[in-house]
């Protein structure tokens, strides 16, 4: 059951990638500085690009699994402070989660930042599960250094527990190294009751490479797919769910994953799901 989710296509990552482990994986480069580039595509775009990818590509593959439960907590001001510097474009803003890997026991606090040219930087250190209630002080010291060591300037944020958000995700490395692709579907999103099912339908697809002009962003580029500047999974959830008042930035995006841009409607299909 556990590559249930592209229900007619599991031969695609069953039969036709080679395997890679998480040790393999992990030793071509942790790649915690990169270009992320995102893309929408539906079932039809990702099967165009297929063929190409299988060519020079391998599967995670951890126990005989390769589909892969992420479970991600996002903390925020009580004014939606980071999500607002996102829609606004700041070169200094920042994501601060708690993020599990449900089939592989771990969990990391993450903090998220900007270097130059458009490149993200991802610090990370392991977080105990039971505490997701809120940071810790340890953790609060964690973000907080390394975010003014970054940028410069105090971390003047009051972080509280935010949206929550799970998905199934799929990672593929290149096969020479220094590049990634995931491949994330069957998105959910919830807050203080409101839950959100996007189905298996829509996938959110990262490309990841040093510069941003990886092979799969070439090969995704050469079946028609553009990029999509405002695809943060965070922001689109806020959004969807009604929390924030301005989303017109990730419109486009939510347009592609299927969702419906008027704010009544998406909190009506929220609580019906609930």
């Amino acid at each position: 059951m556990n590559m249930h989710i592209i229900p007619d296509r599991v031969e695609w990552f069953q039969g036709g990638f080679s395997p890679i482990s998480l040790e393999a994986l992990n030793g071509k480069a942790a790649m915690l500085s990169r270009i992320d580039n995102k893309y929408v595509l539906d079932k039809a775009a990702l099967a165009a690009v297929m063929p190409e990818l299988i060519k020079h590509f391998e599967v995670l593959e951890i126990g005989g699994q390769r589909g892969f439960t992420y479970k991600t907590r996002y903390f925020d001001t009580s004014e939606h402070k980071a999500y607002y510097e996102h829609h606004q474009g700041l070169r200094k803003g920042f994501k601060v989660r708690v993020r599990r890997y449900v089939d592989a026991g771990l969990c990391y606090l993450e903090l998220k930042v900007k270097g130059q040219r458009g490149m993200t930087e991802k610090h990370r250190m392991p977080y105990d599960a039971a505490d997701l209630g809120g940071l810790t002080a340890v953790a609060k010291e964690f973000v907080s250094t390394i975010y003014s060591g970054h940028y410069g300037k105090e971390f003047n944020y009051d972080l509280q527990r935010g949206l929550d958000i799970r998905y199934r995700r799929i990672t593929l490395v290149a096969k020479k190294g220094g590049e990634r692709m995931t491949i994330d579907t069957d998105l959910r999103f919830c807050f203080a009751g409101q839950k959100l099912e996007l189905g298996t339908d829509r996938f959110i697809v990262e490309t990841k490479s040093q510069l941003g002009r990886g092979f799969a962003d070439k090969s995704l580029q050469s079946i028609g797919s553009r990029s999509t500047k405002k695809c943060s999974k965070y922001c689109v959830g806020m959004a969807a769910l009604g929390l924030v008042e301005r989303h017109n930035r990730f419109l486009p995006t939510m347009r592609k994953l299927g969702l419906v841009s008027g704010a009544s409607v998406l909190q009506q299909q929220a609580f019906m799901a609930a």
